[in-house]
């Protein structure tokens, strides 16, 4: 695979997560699940942008320029705050449809990230440092919605630590 052609798949990669989240937005009745959805959305669409000035930067001058990528998304604050708020009310609700909606999130949050892995190791020089920051960002995704979907199912985790034993 060429770097044009992982650029564009990792678009397509992208543009699938993004959609996702805006079609799962919409159907959430919980503000709070809505702006969890929506803030993974926006740093998807942010990704898209970003790769997009990546292949066409490449495309124009055919060298492959790297230009730091950011999350827009300060996951170590924001989703233990949101998970808190969303845990209160949890008893009052059922969640069924955003425990799929979740569900069907972090089974393309880890085929994206597992993507971009193959690209690090298929990409050993150039574009490897752009694919690593994605991976980086990727996992805090999927680790961010792996967070809600422990607590919405009762798992007995509560952001990887064990809240109760059934012993």
């Amino acid at each position: 695979m060429t770097l044009e052609e992982a650029i564009r798949t990792a678009i397509s990669y992208e543009m699938k997560i993004r959609d996702l989240y805006d079609d799962s937005a919409k159907k959430v009745s919980d503000p709070v699940g809505s702006k969890f959805l929506k803030a993974l959305r926006d740093d998807e669409q942010h990704h898209v942008e970003y790769l997009e000035s990546r292949l066409k930067a490449l495309q124009d001058s055919g060298v492959f320029q790297y230009d730091e990528l950011m999350t827009r998304i300060p996951f170590n604050e924001m989703v233990p705050d949101e998970a808190g708020k969303l845990k209160k009310r949890m008893p009052e609700e059922d969640l069924g449809d955003e425990k799929q909606i979740l569900s069907r999130a972090l089974q393309v949050e880890i085929e994206t990230s597992n993507f971009y892995k193959r690209m690090v190791k298929e990409f050993p020089k150039t574009g490897q440092k752009m694919f690593a920051k994605f991976v980086e960002i990727e996992d805090a995704h999927t680790h961010a919605v792996q967070t809600e979907l422990d607590y919405l199912s009762k798992s007995g985790y509560w952001f990887d630590f064990k809240e109760f034993d059934m012993e």
